[in-house]
């Protein structure tokens, strides 16, 4: 307990030993700017010397210097991070990647085979596609939109109109009249122009028509497999192979039949024609 003692005070008392004295009241200390008399001998005597400027760091996001009817630069960070976490979304539902997914998942299921390819050939064999169809549509928004934006010759909003006028008329030719027609009611929306059709009526509507048509491309694809599966249990069934599972002799099958007609080749065909 002694030892503790007498440790403690020897570090307050070096403490109290290398302690600075308080610095001087501000009226005390001599003004950086003051001038300076001359000494003895008519030489200027040596000035104080001046404490460091801090360093300092300004953000600015008001904007100034913008063109007319130009967003503050705070808008446009917002609009740029909005952009990116909806990102997925226009990839998911504003292009040709739900109708080409939900295809190549319908011919994995109707191989029997729900494991191969893996989910991420499919989704990236689809992004590829996706990627493949939409090149005019995204070669007209960068001649149209951000190369002039990048100019400086429109503004971010003249942008931001321009470019989603590419991808709504790539929207409309996939769109079923009939299910514009109905978001067009169901918003309470009276007779509008094709032109004129705001993108909350024509990004639902697209993904409505896109799901009817993949879900028929879909079943078309599954009757010949289909067949194939009826043909190997009425066989079996004649056989008396009541206990042997039709799918594992349909499987093969069905693998031979897809690979002689080269069926991705003809799947792929398909859809990239469906999109024409």
């Amino acid at each position: 307990m002694k030892r503790l003692v007498a440790i403690i005070l020897f570090v307050l008392g070096a403490d109290f030993a290398t302690a600075q004295p308080a610095p001087a009241p501000a009226a005390a200390r001599p003004a950086t700017n003051a001038v300076v008399a001359p000494g003895p001998g008519g030489a200027p005597a040596a000035a104080a010397p001046t404490a460091p400027t801090p360093f300092r760091l300004n953000i600015g996001l008001e904007g100034t210097g913008a063109a007319g009817g130009e967003v503050s630069v705070a808008l446009q960070i917002v609009m740029i991070m909005t952009l990116l976490s909806v990102a997925p979304s226009i990839v998911l539902l504003m292009t040709s990647f739900t109708r080409i997914v939900i295809v190549l998942g319908f011919v994995r299921t109707a191989l029997g085979a729900p494991t191969a390819p893996s989910n991420q050939v499919v989704v990236g064999l689809s992004l590829f596609l996706t990627f493949f169809l939409m090149g005019p549509v995204i070669d007209r928004v960068h001649t149209e939109a951000i190369r002039p934006y990048l100019d400086g010759k429109i503004t971010s909003v003249d942008a931001i109109d321009k470019a989603s006028a590419p991808l709504k008329q790539f929207m409309l030719k996939q769109t079923r009249a009939r299910d514009l027609e109905y978001f067009l009611e169901l918003g309470g929306f009276g007779p509008t122009a094709v032109k004129d059709l705001p993108m909350r009526v024509v990004i639902p509507a697209y993904v409505i028509s896109e799901l009817q048509t993949a879900f028929q491309m879909g079943f078309l694809l599954f009757l010949p497999f289909l067949v194939i599966d009826f043909l190997v249990s009425s066989v079996l069934m004649a056989l008396g192979m009541m206990m042997m599972p039709p799918v594992t002799v349909a499987l093969p099958l069905k693998l031979l039949l897809f690979v002689l007609v080269d069926g991705w080749h003809l799947v792929v065909r398909s859809l990239v024609q469906s999109f024409s």
